[in-house]
């Protein structure tokens, strides 16, 4: 089951990676949704609860829940380029981090340039997914759905082999 699952989402990123992503927010959204709609129901279908001084948090967390997962459902488009946004950010920090320290420690020990190759990478990546987020997710969704093929393709040699 493991094997066919994987093979079916690899394929799926594959063939449609700029659907997969939008999809993907999109079951987000109802894994949200589903939760705090079941809470707010709960929360007011029982009006007595046990305890008194925590009966603000059940519908609050539950309606926080509620509409994350609505505008998850709404925006899917807006919230996978947000997290490619986020993830190209977070990717040109840490390489600009890495080559600071390297220029830091380079004042007292001498390095040879390899050190420079894997920030430089790093940083030129994240640069790369904040210039073109949405060529980057498409990219980066045929990537993910070539390894889960691969995974699968693995998986099913060894399932073969040790049966």
């Amino acid at each position: 089951m493991r094997i066919i699952c994987a093979c079916i989402i690899g394929l799926v990123l594959v063939v449609w990676p700029d659907f997969a992503a939008k999809y993907l927010v999109i079951t987000l959204g109802i894994l949200f949704l589903i939760p705090g709609l079941a809470g707010l129901i709960r929360y007011f279908s029982h009006p007595t609860s046990t305890s008194k001084q925590l009966d603000w948090i059940l519908p609050l967390a539950a309606g926080g829940s509620t509409l994350f997962g609505l505008v998850l459902l709404i925006l899917p488009d807006f919230f996978a380029n947000a997290i490619m946004l986020l993830l190209g950010a977070i990717l040109l920090l840490a390489g600009s981090q890495q080559l600071y320290q390297i220029i830091a420690v380079r004042k007292s020990i001498p390095l040879p340039v390899a050190f420079y190759v894997m920030p430089t990478l790093i940083l030129l990546a994240g640069l790369l997914i904040l210039l073109h987020p949405i060529g980057t997710r498409h990219t980066l969704s045929i990537i993910v759905g070539c390894t889960f093929i691969i995974y699968a393709a693995t998986e099913l040699v060894k399932y073969v082999r040790l049966k």
